[in-house]
């Protein structure tokens, strides 16, 4: 039974995790604040943690650094409220893993939850987060797991080997547990860029909501089209569909 560690400073919101969580299966800790959650972390070594970002005292980010620098493979999900897009963005460049807004949907609960467990199924399964092959002329670079800053040199040489035929199409393939940091986002820059600078064309497809508002706050939506489905973007990348709009200075 997998363990999981509950921070925040709102009573009824522990109360409703606890009844969710253990019918799900877990075993469940809570904690009213971040320095409480810490030691029951220390102690009890849950392999995902759920934390507001908002607290008295040690606040959610706070609390997110610190395990990361505990355990790097920790698997975080921060609840922050609507409009908290700078704290979600730096929560992402700290590396967590997903995020979830207040007041907490349980359809929003269940997909974070679900794309956290494939994600430790992934790193136990010690299967590829990354990798590519060619599929009908497109160059398919398969992505899963949480992207971060380990993964630039593979995406790097990935897209430098793709690279040398500028007249193939790219599809980039999230699968539905990934989720990529501040410092992945920054490495998806690059190839984007350089892909725009080649005049490479390139779409990306599978991403769940969460990753699709995230590609949004950051612009990640301005440098390749993200299609719902791999038909879309594979139609898209044959040039059956108009080319995208300009990006917006």
């Amino acid at each position: 039974m997998r363990k999981i560690l509950v921070i925040d400073d709102e009573k009824p919101t522990l109360s409703m995790f606890q009844l969710f969580l253990k019918v799900y299966g877990y075993t469940v800790f809570t904690a009213e604040n971040g320095e409480e959650g810490l030691k029951i972390f220390q102690k009890e070594k849950p392999s995902m943690v759920i934390t507001d970002i908002k607290m008295p005292g040690m606040d959610g980010l706070e609390v997110l650094k610190k395990i990361k620098e505990l355990s790097p493979k920790t698997e975080v999900i921060i609840i922050t409220g609507h409009g908290d897009v700078d704290l979600t963005l730096e929560a992402m460049n700290l590396n967590a893993t997903d995020f979830i807004n207040k007041p907490i949907q349980k359809k929003a609960l269940d997909s974070a939850l679900k794309r956290a467990q494939e994600r430790i199924s992934l790193l136990e399964s010690n299967e590829k987060e990354v990798s590519w092959s060619m599929l009908d002329h497109i160059a398919v670079v398969d992505i899963q797991g949480n992207i971060n800053a380990s993964h630039e040199d593979l995406l790097m040489e990935i897209y430098d080997e793709v690279e040398k035929n500028k007249d193939t199409p790219v599809l980039l393939r999230f699968s539905e547990n990934s989720s990529v940091s501040g410092a992945g986002i920054g490495i998806l820059i690059q190839i984007l860029s350089r892909s725009l600078e080649n005049q490479q064309k390139m779409a990306m497809t599978g991403l769940s909501d969460n990753m699709n508002k995230f590609f949004e706050i950051v612009g990640i939506n301005k440098l390749a089209r993200i299609f719902p489905t791999q038909e879309e973007a594979v139609a898209y990348l044959k040039g059956h569909e108009p080319p995208p709009k300009p990006a917006a200075e």
